[in-house]
């Protein structure tokens, strides 16, 4: 499961709950170019270097441009700075699965049917972060799932490593000190992280309240390795 709360999992996520038939993630920005070319009118290619749109895409990487009237019906090119990095990263899972705050209980959800399924018994939350550092962003967004996933679990103590569990504390921490509005209180604790800060810099706070909403939707992609697409996950 990958996490790019700040913003390129949020986006994804929207782009699909907006009607898109499937989000390709490329790592760089001239395999995003080739894969928009290839997929003719149907394509909608956005991306971001630096927080940025891309010169010459169609959209950047705030979830607020991925609207219904933008991409339903059609197939979404992504390339950011480090989400769609950690998503080709992780090359080697047997699954994988894009999480964020507002699909949390979902995501966890849709970990769990796919683990049994493969009667796999490792699931890895990778925090994509920013330039190979961890983000505080990111590990609350994991928090928030892996609080997601205890409810799920109907009160089994599954096994979680040191930095799992101190996520875990750390995202129920926060909704205490918030508990009349816990997506205010992510919002703001985004506002103090790395990638928060950035785009506070470059005139994107908006997006931060956008990223916090617990639970907004039910939506997961899931990676489908024939075609290489992030598509809706359909189990259960």
């Amino acid at each position: 499961m990958v996490i790019d709360v700040l913003r390129a999992s949020t986006t994804m996520i929207t782009a699909l709950a907006s009607g898109a038939l499937a989000v390709i993630s490329e790592a760089d920005v001239a395999a995003a170019r080739r894969r928009a070319a290839a997929a003719g009118a149907a394509a909608v290619l956005g991306g971001e270097r630096g927080g940025v749109r891309i010169d010459g895409f169609d959209l950047g990487n705030s979830p607020a441009e991925y609207t219904a009237e933008r991409v339903a019906g059609r197939i979404v090119v992504i390339t950011t700075t480090n989400g769609t990095a950690a998503l080709a990263a992780c090359d080697a899972a047997i699954e994988r699965l894009v999480g964020a705050i507002v699909n949390r209980s979902a995501v966890a959800a849709a970990a769990r049917r796919l683990a049994a399924m493969h009667r796999a018994h490792d699931v890895h939350l990778v925090c994509a972060g920013t330039d190979g550092t961890v983000t505080d962003e990111d590990v609350l967004a994991a928090g928030a799932i892996l609080d997601a996933a205890a409810a799920d679990a109907a009160g089994a103590d599954e096994p979680l490593d040191g930095p799992a569990r101190e996520a875990r504390d750390r995202f129920r921490r926060l909704v205490a000190a918030h508990p009349l509005n816990p997506d205010a209180g992510l919002a703001r604790a985004f506002a103090d992280a790395p990638g928060g800060a950035n785009l506070i810099a470059l005139g994107m706070a908006d997006d931060l309240p956008r990223c916090a909403r617990l639970d907004a939707v039910r939506v997961v992609p899931r990676l489908d390795r024939a075609r290489g697409w992030l598509c809706l996950e359909t189990l259960g």
